[in-house]
């Protein structure tokens, strides 16, 4: 990850780090309740209001966050953290550790600056799990304090014997074991990814760029000792530098069990986070093992760039659960206030909630939903079945606290045929359409779909739902956004729209969206998975108890709720660092 930098009020990116390592005989007693807790009282809330931390997401209890990781048995989370504010700055690597990946409990910094390869920034990286059982850390370190040199270094375990891997050793024998020679770019050489093993060699990729071309360099190792880096990079695209890059093989078409990264994937999936955008785009594609080198199928891939969530979502990474077989994605976001509200408020940043991903059954791209471990923290439910919402209509969904809940629905639509002529000039922009086309903007099919974080009189409202357009030929296009332009009545807030294309078949009119609201987050997930977005709002008067949950209709086709479900979601254990 790069130089700290502010675009649109973001912090610089996140470290996610990931692999499983199965530690056998360790528990932790846990004692605070994990009860829901109370609703909050009514009160008007400033930007830096408590009532707007997060309830079960995760996030230190103070200060910067911009990573995590996972381990075996143990799920590990190492994050960069700095412990004297809110800003940019002193990063060390955090540690937590988590039976679930929801409950967590803070141990003591992992790494820290202690060695010349490192002395002046531990950024980055990622870990593997090596054939006798140890885990090894691979990451960028900063060794110049005047440009940002930046090397690769590796850790282990000073004890892998002890499950919670709470001490690491950098071999002063082997550090640094890549550093930026041939022509690389110093400032622009990061990120090291989860190696995999193939034909007697490892492999990790580090992220660069060559003048406006993102590349992954491949490095190779016999033992995971000694490096070198090989002639030509996994692939590389005119897109800037490529950041956090992960690299990783999937299953057949619609089988959801995960593969670990050493072995062979009917496809393969290569995603970088590129620094121009802050935004995370991946492709599906090849792997010649034998010539190191990617090729996406769609030949146009790096150009229609496919993305994990099309919100506040960057420096996502993945790693293979081999307990229940999964591929999980870790994702951050950052806040969308200003410097000195983070400051104020003491913290800055979240995690998304852990992803199980898989390929599509079409082959062309991923799918994500939330890790099942989510589901413990549903408390209270409300159903909603056969509700016909006319348009111009909204009816409130009622019974229970929503400020912290998790919404599943199912529309139906009575008839495509007042869908709206799709405007090709948008056909790569769905945040510009959504724009334009936004949740106030009257259509024929949709929009549709949930106010969320809504006050009683509707001031405050972010909006996430469906639009159907129909393309020259007549098919149906469908537009997924979140809006909340509306969200909040505080000044001076970044309040973009997000939205994504759906690929999905809804010639029968049906349709599925699952929102997880937290307070200032809301996650959703459209069409099971196909588009997710994240959005980060700060409501001022739809806080605790005063936030309210509607389905809208403001198009001119009738939209049936065939099923709607929501659950108040409890508070987990959260020990942060």
């Amino acid at each position: 990850m790069g130089t700290p930098q502010r675009v649109l009020l973001a912090p610089w990116a996140l470290l996610l780090l990931a692999v499983a390592l199965q530690l056998a005989g360790a528990s932790h007693v846990i004692h605070r309740s994990l009860e829901a807790e109370a609703a909050p009282p009514s009160v008007p809330a400033s930007i830096v209001s408590p009532l707007l931390r997060t309830g079960y997401h995760f996030q230190p209890p103070r200060n910067w966050i911009n990573a995590p990781m996972y381990y075996k048995g143990w799920y590990h989370l190492f994050y960069q953290y700095n412990p004297k504010g809110a800003v940019w700055g002193n990063i060390v690597w955090a540690h937590s550790v988590s039976r679930d990946l929801i409950n967590w409990i803070a141990l003591e910094p992992a790494i820290y600056p202690s060695i010349p390869s490192d002395q002046y920034g531990c950024w980055s990286g990622s870990a593997t799990l090596l054939p006798d059982g140890t885990p090894a850390i691979t990451y960028t370190g900063i060794s110049r304090s005047d440009i940002n040199y930046q090397v690769q270094n590796i850790a282990f375990p000073k004890n892998k014997s002890d499950p919670l891997l709470r001490e690491w050793m950098k071999p002063a024998e082997l550090n640094p074991i890549a550093v930026p020679e041939g022509g690389i770019n110093a400032t622009q050489f990061r990120d090291p990814t989860t190696a995999w093993y193939a034909d007697g060699h490892w492999r990790m990729l580090v992220g660069g760029v060559r003048g406006t071309r993102g590349l992954a360099f491949v490095y190779r190792s016999r033992d995971f000792r000694r490096w070198a880096r090989a002639k030509h990079p996994l692939h590389s695209a005119l897109t800037g530098m490529w950041e956090c890059p992960d690299f990783f093989p999937v299953s057949g078409s619609g089988q959801e069990n995960g593969l670990d990264t050493s072995e062979s994937g009917a496809k393969y999936v290569l995603k970088n986070s590129l620094d121009l955008t802050r935004y995370d785009y991946y492709t599906v594609g090849s792997y010649d093992k034998r010539k190191d080198r990617y090729v996406p199928d769609d030949p146009a891939g790096d150009e229609r760039r496919l993305r994990y969530d099309y919100g506040n979502f960057y420096a996502s990474k993945t790693f293979y659960d081999p307990a229940k077989r999964r591929r999980v994605l870790l994702g951050w976001a950052n806040e969308s206030d200003s410097v000195p509200d983070d400051k104020a408020k003491g913290w800055a940043g979240i995690h998304a909630i852990p992803r199980k991903i898989w390929l599509d059954p079409s082959g062309k791209q991923l799918l994500q939903w939330p890790v099942e471990e989510v589901e413990k923290l549903r408390g209270k439910p409300v159903s909603v079945a056969g509700k016909v919402v006319r348009p111009g209509e909204h009816v409130e969904v009622t019974g229970l606290a929503t400020y912290q809940a998790d919404v599943e629905v199912s529309f139906e639509v009575s008839s495509l045929e007042k869908a709206e002529p799709f405007d090709p000039a948008y056909a790569n922009d769905a945040q510009k359409l959504c724009g334009v086309k936004g949740a106030d903007a009257k259509g024929g099919v949709g929009p549709f779909g949930l106010w969320v974080l809504a006050s009683a009189d509707l001031q405050e409202k972010t909006a996430i739902f469906f639009r159907v357009f129909k393309d020259g030929y007549g098919k149906p296009k469908v537009l997924m956004c979140t809006d909340p332009t509306k969200s909040s009545l505080s000044p001076d807030l970044y309040k973009p729209t997000f939205a994504g294309f759906v690929d999905t078949d809804i010639s029968s009119g049906k349709i599925t969206l699952r929102s997880l609201i937290d307070r200032s987050v809301v996650e959703s997930f459209g069409a099971g998975g196909r588009t997710c977005i994240l959005s980060r709002v700060y409501p001022s008067i739809a806080i605790g108890k005063d936030a309210h949950l509607y389905v809208f209709n403001n198009g001119e086709a009738d939209v049936k709720v065939s099923h709607l479900t929501a659950w108040e979601m409890k508070k987990p254990l959260m020990n942060g660092a």
